[in-house]
């Protein structure tokens, strides 16, 4: 009795879906195939997980392939990462890179691991020196969860690498686990804003004593949306974090594309200076790398003026974001290799490479990709979404819909008891002094001691089937040019 009740519900609420969809409007694919339609939807939701794990090899995935992510995982769990039988690579392939090893490489007792540390803003009153070349890049709190925060906080002072605290504003996540932190300021100055949108000097200044508070960095461009602000959409806006950000409660945050205090070099380098004289701590610049006049006036500036920013961090365009406009992530700015070229090139021309410390972000997760990123010319790097996977990312691509269903990047509370924070911090260290052992291991191999003296040199690029060019030919080292001062002088 009670089945042929179950039974003739089920039928009844069929027969309702039917004749619903056969009277709808707004929908061919239901009006036409009632029932059987709907299905459409559900494999389109499902879709991109069916692919992930089913359909594409470990190869074949964007932004990161399951060979990649598992390698990740591995080395965050603290398991065996090594490859058998051989690569899966296909290393003929145009773009793929080779390091030229040496027949002599260097012993580990030689080279146990980076013995330079490199020092930011020496000139300042309080430089910063770096322990690590890899750190966590910035992700704020809002498109990330509190928990997630807190790990990354917690595992970035275990592994001794900083964590920079996205454009999102200081939570006390951040500042919870004990690690260097990098400060950063987009244009809607979350965090040091006033309730017109001004920064709020005073606040900022406050921000900038901080012991933990290493570096400011103010956000020009971001390499998901170059000329577009940040987007948190309404239901990531909870009330701690419109508090924390100076925002209303559950309405979008849009952050504006520029900042209205500066609109040349010549206004941002008054802006960059202003910052200087308010905080001890280096001051940088986040940039994505465009126009090249904008970087050699940068360069020019450094080398006639003496005036500019400590560091500059160039995103490339394959850098991640919580959510962008499609034509911006996939068409705007340059790649992360030719951006890092661009700006070590603008730095050399003016013969003030040694003033300036490049950070490099955008799609890095292994030894190898940092060590590429050092000899094309960067310093360090920053790694986001690899630090995401050690935090169980599934790269499920909903960052963007407060659904994420590992608990990183949502607000919401349900999907965040997932993500145990004592639990993943350990994660989080063991993947960052993996990444940081596997760029030792690279520069071992070429015979080196210290990721420091990498160059063009030790590369070459596969740039056709058959035909490869070492990077120092493909990215030639610019001949420093004579400034107007020298020229002055002499």
């Amino acid at each position: 009795m009670l089945l042929g009740i179950v039974v003739g519900l089920v039928v009844a609420g069929l027969a309702l879906l039917a004749v619903q969809d056969l009277t709808q409007s707004r929908h061919a694919v239901r009006r036409v195939y009632p029932l059987v339609g709907r299905l459409r939807y559900l494999v389109e939701k499902v879709g991109p997980e069916l692919r992930q794990y089913i359909v594409t090899s470990d190869l074949e995935e964007r932004p990161f392939n399951r060979a990649q992510r598992s390698w990740v995982y591995q080395t965050a769990k603290g398991v065996n990462s090594a490859v058998g039988f051989g690569t899966q690579q296909d290393v003929g392939r145009p773009g793929q890179f080779h390091f030229l090893p040496s027949p002599f490489p260097t012993l580990h007792d030689e080279a146990p691991d980076d013995p330079r540390p490199h020092v930011i803003g020496p000139n300042r009153p309080r430089p910063f020196v770096t322990t690590s070349r890899i750190n966590i890049a910035p992700m704020s709190f809002g498109a990330l969860s509190a928990a997630a925060v807190r790990a990354l906080s917690m595992g970035a002072a275990d592994a001794g690498c900083y964590l920079n605290t996205g454009e999102g504003g200081l939570s006390p996540y951040h500042e919870e686990g004990g690690a260097d932190l990098v400060f950063q300021i987009g244009p809607a100055k979350y965090g040091v804003r006033t309730p017109d949108g001004q920064v709020d000097w005073a606040r900022l200044i406050e921000i900038g004593q901080r012991p933990q508070v290493r570096a400011i960095e103010i956000k020009v461009g971001q390499g998901a949306k170059p000329g577009k602000g940040g987007i948190l959409p309404g239901a990531k806006v909870t009330q701690e974090i419109a508090t924390i950000r100076g925002i209303p409660v559950g309405e979008p945050s849009l952050s504006p594309n520029r900042f209205t205090e500066f609109d040349s070099v010549t206004t941002l380098i008054d802006f960059v200076e202003r910052v200087q004289r308010s905080v001890p701590v280096p001051v940088g610049l986040k940039v994505v790398a465009g126009d090249p006049a904008f970087l050699d006036d940068l360069a020019r500036t450094r080398a006639e003026e003496g005036r500019g920013p400590d560091y500059l961090s160039v995103d490339g365009s394959e850098g991640g974001t919580g959510a962008a406009p499609v034509s911006l992530a996939d068409h705007m700015g340059l790649p992360l290799h030719d951006a890092i070229v661009a700006v070590d090139d603008a730095y050399r021309r003016h013969g003030v490479r040694d003033q300036i410390t490049v950070i490099a972000a955008g799609r890095m997760i292994t030894g190898a990709d940092v060590a590429y990123s050092l000899a094309l010319g960067a310093d360090l790097v920053n790694i986001g979404r690899g630090f995401l996977f050690s935090l169980g990312c599934i790269q499920a691509l909903r960052c963007h819909t407060n659904e994420c269903p590992t608990g990183v990047a949502t607000q919401s509370q349900w999907r965040q008891r997932g993500l145990v924070p004592s639990e993943k911090r350990g994660r989080v260290s063991q993947y960052a002094r993996a990444v940081q052992e596997d760029l030792i291991t690279v520069v071992r191999a070429l015979g080196l001691t210290s990721p420091a003296e990498l160059t063009r040199e030790h590369v070459e690029v596969v740039v056709a089937i058959g035909r490869r060019m070492r990077t120092s030919d493909l990215y030639p080292y610019p001949v420093p040019a004579i400034s107007a001062f020298e020229r002055r002088s002499a």
